[in-house]
């Protein structure tokens, strides 16, 4: 049962990455997704990287509207719940060439 449950993952992880990979032969400035391929992220682990960075940038946006202007304590943040398998630097460069949360990503390239 083990084995089965542990092949249907990897089909899983391989059915997500082939879909990405079709995304990035019409767009290939996709670096995010390369790193997800790269790395091996699942679906599962990019959703709730997605939803640190929404969360992240949320609290960004009110930071800035009381006058913050440091974010360091958000990166710091950001680097405690980032999956192990990526790098920190890769991600924020990655993240700003495909476009994601660009606000977010152009304060915490200042953090790097």
């Amino acid at each position: 049962m083990d084995n089965y449950v542990e092949l249907q993952a990897r089909v899983n992880l391989l059915d997500y990455h082939q879909k990405l990979l079709l995304k990035m032969l019409t767009a290939p400035n996709l670096e995010f997704y390369r790193l997800v391929i790269e790395n091996g992220i699942s679906e599962h682990e990019v959703e709730a990287f997605n939803l640190l960075c929404k969360n992240l940038n949320i609290k960004m946006e009110e930071q800035k509207a009381e006058g913050f202007i440091n974010f360091h304590p958000l990166f710091s943040e950001f680097l405690y719940s980032l999956p192990e398998k990526l790098n920190a630097k890769e991600v924020v460069r990655a993240c700003l060439k495909q476009h994601l949360f660009e606000p977010l990503f152009t304060e915490f390239a200042k953090c790097l």
